[in-house]
């Protein structure tokens, strides 16, 4: 998820945890530790484009990490906070639920997260964009209003615990249950087409929760489409070839198969001025409203001292002007 929603839930996990004892420190700290397992995204800034994919929401978002370095931040802030009325103890199991927390909930996005690593095995439930306001607005508001008021009071605690409460009964409950609905509607959709498939996929569309985008594999292509529970007519499916085979003599090169694996299978090859790209298809497209839009996530493939580069295509921030909007309307029905 985003770094704020983190935030929140971090501060509401710290106050449940050591609220009572040190008021908004606990929700200092707690916000701190709900942030720092997304540090692993500055690996970016060390490794290939490749290697910094599979590091992000590995180790950092582990149970491993959490057991391993909840001590050591709680023994931290304990010779920060030696005038806290908390324990050593005490703040190490309020680093450890920000930390545990917040991979439970990174995995309930696309993207998914590595909580048992080592195990080769990514989380990744699918229900909830990575910015969701109708998750992080309510439970933002009850935060806000219980660090207003005097630690260990029954009133701020029933507000944390109602920001806990309904930010969870929306994230395990409603969008699970849109889910699995929205998943039938394109199985049926498929059906009344006549479209035979291999696998079926689908994720909320950004920002909501009541946009769902499916991705479809056929033999020889993917098939993208959107259904909106405001929708009143047929879905429609875009088809995108798979183009494999375009990578050539690049087909065994352990960086193309690396790519692969991260986008479980779901990719296409293109051409472009000569250049081969690899599309993740995982995330969709920038603007659902255009067949022509380019993939949320593009890497141009090229070959440097026989070991094959990834570089992930730049993004026009001037097209968020087009995108959002398009993304608004089709929200509303097609």
């Amino acid at each position: 998820m985003d770094s704020l929603t983190q935030i929140v839930l971090g501060a509401a996990v710290g106050e449940a945890v050591l609220g009572r004892k040190v008021g908004n420190k606990a929700m200092l700290y707690g916000a701190i530790a709900g942030t720092i397992p997304d540090l692993d995204a500055i690996a970016g800034n060390f490794t290939d484009t490749i290697t910094a994919i599979e590091i992000h929401r590995g180790f950092t978002h582990s149970i491993v990490f959490a057991i391993i370095f909840a001590p050591v931040f709680g023994w931290l802030i304990s010779k920060i906070e030696k005038r806290s009325v908390a324990s050593w103890k005490g703040w190490s199991w309020l680093m450890f639920w920000g930390f545990f927390t917040h991979p439970l909930l990174d995995a309930h996005t696309t993207w998914g997260t590595q909580l048992f690593w080592p195990l080769d095995l990514r989380l990744a439930y699918k229900n909830i964009f990575v910015i969701d306001p109708l998750y992080t607005i309510p439970f933002m508001i009850f935060i806000i209003l219980a660090m207003r008021l005097p630690a260990g009071s029954a009133k701020r605690r029933r507000f944390n615990n109602l920001g806990l409460i309904i930010s969870c009964i929306y994230l395990l409950i409603i969008t699970p249950g849109i889910k699995l609905f929205t998943h039938s509607k394109f199985e049926e959709s498929l059906k009344l087409q006549g479209i035979e498939y291999q696998r079926l996929d689908t994720r909320p569309a950004p920002f909501n929760s009541i946009l769902w985008s499916a991705n479809i594999e056929t033999e020889d292509a993917y098939l993208i489409g959107h259904y909106s529970l405001l929708d009143s007519k047929p879905i429609e499916f875009e088809t995108y070839p798979k183009n494999h085979d375009l990578a050539g003599n690049w087909t065994n090169k352990p960086n193309l198969k690396r790519l692969i694996d991260i986008s479980e299978n779901w990719y296409t090859l293109a051409r472009n001025n000569g250049d081969l790209y690899f599309n993740d298809l995982r995330f969709g497209k920038l603007d659902i409203e255009s067949p022509d839009s380019d993939f949320v996530f593009s890497y141009r493939l090229s070959e440097k001292n026989g070991e094959l580069i990834a570089t992930e295509t730049e993004k026009d921030p001037s097209k968020v002007k087009e995108i959002l909007p398009n993304l608004w309307k089709r929200i509303l029905g097609n």
